[in-house]
């Protein structure tokens, strides 16, 4: 396979770092075949691209998967799902027109100070769809109204969370957890292996809710470490 390195850039998650990516420089075809594979060695996808960190003074951003057959909700976890009990789960293969008045609201009141702000439709195209992987859209609504929707990728090992926005007026919902507990749920029911849930930065504490679901196994120095607590227990 065919990669290129980016420029170095600002770090999005810690302040005073500098960013690099690995990116994958296949054909679509080869892109599309080759995802499972590279999920596996710590990539994720961004609209069209396959990339993982290439940074050469930080291991900071470790890749985070949930064993779905291993999986245990926790107390709160479990509080989640039952103070969400009216939410109306579908799994769609398409999206609906109201889809995005959801995600720029999202990022206007939730994520103004970060890299995806001022949102526009043409961004969110670009970072959803992609023309070689089709992406499942699992939507949330309340008496109709959209809440939340997960989007995310089927692969052969699992599901790979791609991106989950949901009303920020609904803070006191948890909806991201909601959601990522909806994503381990249907891979249970597709008989999948494991929800890869993208980059954990335990320096960033934005993205220190996806290490709370256990056991979850981290890729680090190109092998994946199961852990139960903060701590690994088997390589």
């Amino acid at each position: 396979m065919k990669f290129g390195v980016t420029q170095s850039f600002e770090c999005s998650y810690i302040a005073n770092r500098q960013e690099q990516l690995l990116v994958c420089m296949e054909d679509p075809t080869d892109l599309y075949n080759n995802y499972p594979l590279l999920i596996q060695a710590g990539f994720r996808r961004s609209g069209e691209q396959l990339y993982r960190p290439n940074c050469k003074t930080c291991t900071a951003c470790e890749s985070l998967r949930v064993p779905v057959a291993d999986f245990t909700a926790s107390r709160s976890q479990k509080r989640v799902v039952n103070k969400n009990k009216n939410v109306v789960i579908k799994v769609l293969e398409g999206e609906r027109d109201d889809y995005y008045s959801l995600y720029e609201k999202y990022i206007n009141i939730a994520h103004k100070d970060g890299a995806m702000f001022p949102p526009s439709y043409e961004q969110y195209r670009s970072f959803v769809h992609c023309h070689w992987q089709s992406p499942i859209f699992i939507e949330g609504r309340i008496d109709g109204k959209l809440v939340g929707v997960a989007v995310t990728d089927k692969l052969t090992s699992g599901l790979s969370a791609l991106y989950t926005f949901f009303d920020p007026n609904m803070g006191k919902q948890s909806l991201g957890t909601y959601f990522i507990l909806q994503q381990i749920k249907l891979c249970q029911e597709l008989e999948l292996q494991y929800l890869y849930l993208g980059y954990q930065i335990d320096e960033c504490n934005k993205m220190n809710y996806k290490n709370k679901f256990y056991p979850h196994e981290r890729h680090q120095q190109n092998k994946w470490l199961k852990y139960d607590s903060k701590y690994p227990i088997s390589e």
